[in-house]
């Protein structure tokens, strides 16, 4: 047989490139992964997030697929997979135990990135910062995640950047975690979160009116007000009281520090509002509450379309570095879509990102038996979930 003279032409993607740019950008900021002992590391760091990256923006079902497309898949073992492939039980070791600090800073990175590049609404109503958490549905041999009896789920507690429509901090507990704990953590000096009832907590009222942090709170209707003073209202509205007083029991759960409820009507439905935004009018705090649905959007859209919770990691850990990796994709995307057809993300502009890629990978090559099992495989099966 003759040996080959020529070598094998390289596989490309522009708009790939153009994709994965502010990743790239951001990579330098990232401390260095370092092996744990004499054997040199399978996977570098860089070779993991895109691996993490590819996994999401290619909707692959399972631990499994990615490692077999990373092997066999001319793009990704070019432009992703490490030189020579890697193992499943590899691959599993590291997004179980390496790269998270790095993960996180990255995000961190592509989140300032993102800010800039994306154009900020609502600046009338300030720094709105939308808090909530969501569930991940687990297996039973996560035995970390403690939910209820005989079912495991996690928990992602989420702050979403409304004005520029990205996420912008996560944390990550057992189903069982509370949630009220990470809203101080979420929360930067001079921004307003915005919460449902179940963040509704008058020590915490007072706490983030001392550290400087606003709040949008719907509280429960029943919660006992002292009144200090009544503010003038338009009658002909929606809303229906601004008060400033005092809430709860004194002597019992009473904040310290006076805050303002709103309270109006929607659709035959009453929502008290309890604020420490005194700049505002009673019907932008109203306005502002309606906002936190965003976060909703996001999460539903998230899970859907970059099926970030097909499991690839069992370990709180790894599902960490899953959960990030998943962000890192959803900002990389939304920089895209503004960069190149100044618009929101969407899943019609995703799936013409996918779309594109595959083409171009067709487009450049010569080889006639070139199919799509070699560059793409569409995932078009029913989707499985949990399966490592």
């Amino acid at each position: 047989m003759c040996e080959q003279l020529f070598p094998k032409k390289s596989i490309q993607s522009l708009t790939f490139d153009k994709f994965i740019m502010p990743l790239l950008r951001a990579l330098p900021y990232a401390p260095e992964l370092l092996s744990r002992g004499d054997r040199p590391l399978q996977m570098t760091f860089e070779d993991q997030v895109k691996a993490l990256v590819f996994f999401h923006l290619q909707e692959h079902k399972s631990a499994r697929h990615l490692v077999q497309d990373l092997n066999e898949n001319d793009f990704a073992k070019q432009n992703i997979s490490p030189k020579g492939g890697i193992s499943r039980s590899s691959f599993s070791e590291i997004i179980n135990s390496r790269g998270l600090e790095q993960l996180q800073i990255i995000f961190e990175n592509l989140y300032k990135q993102a800010k800039n590049v994306l154009p900020k609404e609502y600046r009338d109503l300030g720094d709105l910062i939308s808090i909530d958490g969501t569930l991940i549905d687990s297996v039973l041999s996560m035995y970390w995640a403690d939910y209820r009896k005989e079912t495991k789920k996690a928990k992602g507690h989420f702050g979403f950047n409304i004005n520029h429509g990205i996420p912008n901090k996560v944390f990550l507990t057992e189903g069982n975690g509370r949630e009220r704990p990470f809203v101080s953590r979420i929360l930067s000096k001079g921004q307003t979160g915005i919460m449902d009832r179940g963040y509704q907590c008058h020590k915490d009222f007072d706490s983030l009116q001392r550290e400087g942090k606003s709040f949008v709170c719907r509280i429960k209707i029943k919660t006992k007000k002292t009144i200090i003073k009544e503010h003038p209202i338009n009658s002909a509205g929606f809303i229906f009281s601004d008060e400033l007083v005092l809430l709860g029991t004194q002597g019992i759960n009473q904040t310290e520090i006076p805050v303002r409820v709103v309270g109006y009507t929607v659709e035959g439905t009453q929502y008290f509002v309890a604020t420490d935004r005194h700049d505002l009018s009673s019907e932008q705090i109203a306005s502002i509450y309606k906002l936190r649905w965003t976060v909703e959007t996001f999460f539903k859209w998230w899970k859907e379309h970059l099926k970030v919770y097909h499991l690839i990691a069992r370990s709180e850990y790894g599902l960490m570095v899953q959960i990030l990796g998943g962000l890192i994709t959803y900002l990389l995307m939304a920089m895209y879509c503004r960069e190149t057809f100044n618009e929101k993300i969407s899943i019609k502009r995703v799936r013409e990102l996918r779309t594109t890629i595959l083409n171009e990978l067709f487009h450049g090559q010569d080889e006639p038996n070139m199919t799509e099992n070699n560059i793409f495989k569409e995932q078009k099966e029913k989707p499985l979930y949990a399966k490592t």
